[in-house]
Parts: structure tokens; C-alpha cells; sequence
């Protein structure tokens, strides 16, 4: 399957709560070329998750449009876009394997052929012989694997992934880092990735965009452009996290200023 573009023009979104309409992305425009890793930064509150599900087509924008492939967006489209959250999602009362083989299932695939695709996913992310645990049994760091698996198993060629580790001790986060970084090489999907975490961007994208404080405005893209593995005591690293965290800094300082 080719890796089509995703194309966000325009976009505008404002949710209406009980005391009244809070305004959460204000025209944003922006362009993810097939086969980026892109990572989005921005201070809390800042729209990136409603960003993510405006692209992956789980809630529509009240301005602009999102093209993928040239195409209008309209609703979810797991042959275009599999999503990953913070929290896996996953069923407790489905197996790993299970867990795996849902979006399959929904697709009418054959319990042969999800079984087939659902094992060979397990081993690769370092589940095998953990096929028939359930969620409980599994640490956090083995149900977001599970969780990542799900989405790899619909084979669709973009991967958003919105803070997939955050929840995670440091730890596994960067071992969950490098084993992404790996599927990404061999897969070479387009994603975009929701982060708060400085290291997180610098070792993973090609490309880290940075949005502002509410309403969220893309306000500017870094290219990495570093060798992997990346070194973060380099002086390259060290110098784009410093540029990356006075854009940052700013409007982190903006958001708190305005939080009731």
C-alpha cells in the first residue's frame, strides 16, 4: 500500500462546555510528507490530542479540512489511519493474542488469518509466550506493545500515536522509544507522535513541530536532522533542545497565566 501525505488546512476547533465555548486549535495548516515521523510539542491544553483526533477522523473540525491521499477526510478509516493512545484500551477480558485480533475481527477477517497475523505481531514486540495473558497479567509497558500491535495489525500506512508512553516509568519509555524507532525503520509508516517530553522528539523524529499555548496555533518546525542512534550529549542534540525549549518554555508560561 502506498503511504499517502496528510494535508491539515485551515483547521479550527472550539468545544462548548457549560460555561461556554472554549476555543482549542485556530487555523492551522500543516503538512506530514509520506513517511515522516513527525512529533508534535505544545504546552498542556494546547489542542494537540484533539489535532491527532481531528486527523484520525474521530471528531470533526468546525473550520478547514484534513486531506489524506488528496482525499477528504470523513470519519475513521482503519485502511488509512490506526490510532495508539496514553491509555492501551485494552479488553480484560480478551487475551493478548485477543486484544491483537479485535480490529481484524471487526474487518470480517478470518479467525485463521487473525490468529496468523495476531502471533506474528507477538513475537516481533517481544510478547511471545505472553499470547494468552490477560491485561492484568501484563505490565504497562507490555500493554502498550499490545496495544501498538492492535494498530500494526490493520497494516494501515499511518500510525497516530497520541503520548503512547506517558504513562510509562523512564525507563521503559526509552526502551518503548528505541523499539518504535525500530518498527518505524522497517515499516517506514507515516506518523505523527504526541509528546511532552524534550528527549522523547529529539530521539525519534525527523521532523517536531511546536504548537502554542490554547488556541492551538502551529507556531515552529524543527528539522532534526541528527544521526541514529541519536546522541543527546552531543552538541547538535544539546543545541536543539535548548531551541526547542525556549519555544516551549514560552507558551507553557502562556497557558499557566490563563488556567482558571
Amino acid at each position: 500500500m502506498s503511504l499517502p501525505p496528510i494535508e491539515v488546512r485551515d483547521l479550527s476547533k472550539r468545544w462548548v462546555t457549560r460555561d461556554g465555548s472554549v476555543p482549542a486549535l485556530e487555523g492551522i495548516s500543516l503538512t506530514v510528507a509520506a513517511h515522516e515521523f513527525l512529533t508534535v510539542l505544545g504546552p498542556s491544553g494546547c489542542g494537540k490530542s484533539t489535532l491527532l483526533s481531528i486527523i484520525g477522523g474521530l471528531v470533526r473540525p468546525d473550520a478547514g479540512e484534513v486531506r489524506i491521499g488528496g482525499e477528504p477526510t470523513d470519519g475513521p478509516d482503519p485502511r488509512k489511519v490506526a490510532m495508539v493512545f496514553q491509555d492501551p484500551g485494552l479488553f480484560p477480558w480478551r487475551t493478548a493474542l485477543e486484544n491483537v485480533e479485535f480490529g481484524l475481527e471487526l474487518q470480517g477477517v478470518s479467525a485463521a488469518r487473525r490468529r496468523e497475523i495476531a502471533r506474528g505481531l507477538l513475537g516481533p514486540v517481544g510478547l511471545r509466550g505472553f499470547e494468552k495473558r490477560y491485561p492484568r497479567e501484563l505490565s504497562g509497558g507490555m500493554k502498550q506493545r499490545v496495544a501498538i500491535a492492535r494498530a500494526l495489525a490493520l497494516d494501515s500506512p499511518i500510525l497516530l500515536m497520541d503520548e503512547p508512553f506517558g504513562a510509562l516509568d523512564e525507563q521503559t519509555r526509552l526502551l518503548m522509544g528505541e523499539w518504535l524507532l525500530g518498527i518505524w525503520t522497517a515499516t517506514r509508516k507515516t506518523v505523527v507522535f504526541v509528546t511532552h517530553s524534550l528527549q522523547e522528539a529529539i530521539v525519534l523524529s525527523q521532523r517536531i513541530v511546536v504548537m502554542t499555548a490554547r488556541p492551538g496555533r502551529i507556531k515552529a518546525s524543527f528539522e532534526v536532522g541528527l544521526p541514529s542512534p541519536r546522541d543527546l550529549a552531543s552538541a547538535e542534540a544539546t543545541v536543539l533542545r535548548g531551541r526547542l525549549w525556549a519555544e516551549i518554555r514560552e507558551e507553557s508560561r502562556r497557558a499557566f497565566e490563563v488556567e482558571p
